[in-house]
């Protein structure tokens, strides 16, 4: 009697990685450790996004991991700079992580680490090797909200070159056309003039500021017409109590 057994299972390993369809790629950066950090990565956000308001040509984000592997894969290489901005890209909130392969290859032309006890050592190490052999960001920059170590680097000949500060201490990004440097112990923005840039709050505390100012100084120039009218009618009674007729000088 001929007796058959079953076939044995195959011996390979079966393959889990997930190969994440187009838009499924989600950040996967772990939180922020500190206030601190959370609020200086806010303020650089809001502060660009209030001084390009009117631009969308352009995309910036915080704590949001750059997916760039060769095989497009989620699973293998990846990065989340702590802040970043891609110029000559659209504009769009909705953006759930930034894939290289999906954004026409485009890399972040600024990168700003913030450092922590935790990351210092890659952030001026590893992460600073990737940003300028494979993303080839032509400006990198960190900062340390604590001890207030601020550093920044341009790309030249395929080499991060220090930038040097200028008069103030701020270093110039020539991809946003705007210097960085410290103001009350936070990393800002100035324009090409050493002006600070304004938050949108700070905008909207000058702007009510300059509206009680011209409220003000509409009251004093009331205020002003009033006593010269005043002043006016004074002195034409005593002409009249003189005998003269104000109407005749």
């Amino acid at each position: 009697m001929i007796t058959t057994s079953n076939p044995s299972p195959p011996t390979t390993e079966p393959n889990y990685e997930i190969i994440f369809p187009k838009g499924e790629f989600w950040s996967d950066e772990p939180p922020l450790e500190t206030y601190l950090h959370l609020t200086q990565i806010i303020l650089l956000l809001k502060s660009l996004q209030w001084l390009w308001q009117d631009r969308k040509d352009y995309f910036a984000a915080g704590n949001l991991t750059i997916y760039y592997s060769p095989n497009q894969k989620k699973s293998e290489d990846f990065r989340g700079p702590d802040f970043f901005v891609v110029l000559g890209t659209k504009w769009d909130e909705k953006r759930k992580s930034w894939v290289v392969w999906e954004e026409e290859g485009k890399y972040p032309n600024v990168i700003i680490e913030i450092l922590s006890d935790s990351t210092a050592a890659t952030d001026r190490g590893e992460k600073k090797e990737i940003y300028q052999d494979t993303f080839r960001t032509p400006d990198y920059f960190w900062f340390d909200p604590y001890t207030l170590e601020f550093k920044g680097f341009t790309l030249i000949s395929g080499k991060y070159q220090p930038i040097e500060p200028n008069e103030q201490g701020c270093l110039w990004s020539e991809q946003l056309q705007l210097y960085l440097g410290i103001y009350e112990d936070k990393l800002r923005y100035f324009d090409i003039d050493g002006e600070l840039v304004s938050s949108p709050e700070e905008a909207a505390s000058q702007e009510r500021e300059q509206k009680e100012l011209a409220l003000q100084q509409q009251d004093y120039e009331r205020e002003q017409k009033e006593l010269a009218l005043q002043e006016n009618e004074q002195l034409k009674a005593k002409l009249r109590e003189l005998g003269i007729n104000p109407n005749e000088i």
